[in-house]
């Protein structure tokens, strides 16, 4: 394996620390998402349920006027479980569907909109907050807001399941709202990935606790798009990193070395340790056949799109970075969702050529 230039960054190189007060300041839509309104949300003409997904998130919105405190919104939550009140007064909505949809933008739609003080955060962000505060301190922190956005909700193993059941359970009775994304609807959750059977108490309450909204659709990033770009050279992707960092901020990284340092990082600083990084640059890509491996990428996918980085590799074609079982197995949704999003960033990066 040939050394990397030491003239551009890499990610490996790269340790962020984030502390406590990081975690609840970044508990809002990141960048891409940082101007989003329900108006700026284009339902596609021959998909109904984008339109009606619209309508139900702005009646949710203004079910929340600003004279309503949380006591109200807590008797309402009260009444639903206790089955005195109609499904859309359910304490949460939950936006069901495939990715591509807009589940993320509608969601920031919903936190921008809202009346009251509102927190965004992915499903991991929410956990590990949970880790670096303790229980007991994160629920008196977030009953501080009246709504909670929670993006890329999955339960990918028992522990969380039951954290955030008790979690949100906490949250509900304290009269704060809920907002969801998912590609997997809320009885569901955690089905082909663990014995959920096992666990079905705790998904049943969580379930209960969401209105669901049904989006249908077509992925909206690959509408009319190309496939995935050819890969670069090892040489010329190496030249292509050294001219643009000559006026940008951007990495070159050996994917398998790459791999090695994501392990050591927590998934919640991957957002930290891109920050500030126009371009990245992957050397010898590889198809992923390790679960672990392939959630981690999932993840780093997720924050580079959040933040419109471009990705330039060499190795095989992004299309294939997850393999065919991988493809087929109880992450699927996750994978091709991650794949959606990384193959945006790359013909974004190949258009720079």
């Amino acid at each position: 394996m040939r050394t990397l230039p030491t003239v551009v960054a890499r990610l490996i190189d790269r340790n962020p620390q984030v502390s406590t007060a990081r975690l609840l300041e970044q508990l809002r839509p990141p960048p891409h998402f940082s101007s989003v309104t329900f108006d700026t949300y284009v339902p596609a003409a021959d998909e109904p349920t984008q339109g009606a997904a619209v309508a139900a998130l702005r009646a949710f919105v203004a079910r929340a006027s600003p004279a309503q405190d949380q006591s109200s919104q807590r008797r309402r939550a009260r009444r639903w479980l206790r089955g005195g009140a109609p499904p859309e007064d359910r304490p949460g909505v939950y936006l069901d569907g495939g990715f591509g949809v807009g589940k993320t933008h509608l969601l920031a739609s919903t936190w921008h909109a809202w009346p009251g003080r509102a927190a965004f955060g992915t499903f991991v962000e929410y956990t590990h907050l949970v880790g670096a505060l303790g229980f007991a301190t994160a629920v008196d922190m977030l009953c501080g807001y009246q709504l909670i956005c929670i993006d890329e909700f999955e339960l990918d193993d028992p522990g969380d399941t039951v954290l955030m059941a008790s979690l949100l359970g906490r949250l509900v009775d304290a009269g704060v709202a809920l907002a969801a994304t998912s590609n997997t609807l809320p009885d569901r959750l955690g089905e082909g990935r663990f014995a959920a059977e096992d666990f079905l108490r705790e998904i049943q309450r969580l379930s209960a606790s969401f209105e669901v909204v049904r989006i249908d659709g077509a992925d909206y990033r690959h509408r009319g798009l190309a496939q995935a770009p050819e890969p670069l050279s090892e040489e010329v992707l190496r030249v292509r990193a050294e001219e643009a960092g000559d006026e940008a901020v951007v990495t070159l990284d050996d994917f398998r070395q790459l791999q090695v340092h994501l392990s050591t990082l927590h998934p919640s600083r991957y957002g930290a340790l891109v920050d500030g990084i126009s371009a990245v640059h992957l050397q010898d890509v590889r198809t992923l056949t390790d679960q672990v491996q392939a959630l981690r990428t999932v993840v780093l996918i997720d924050r580079l799109y959040d933040r419109g980085i471009t990705v330039v590799a060499s190795g095989v074609k992004l299309d294939r970075l997850f393999s065919d079982s991988m493809l087929a197995g109880g992450y699927r949704k996750k994978y091709r969702r991650a794949l959606s999003r990384i193959l945006v960033l790359a013909r974004d990066g190949d258009t720079d050529t």
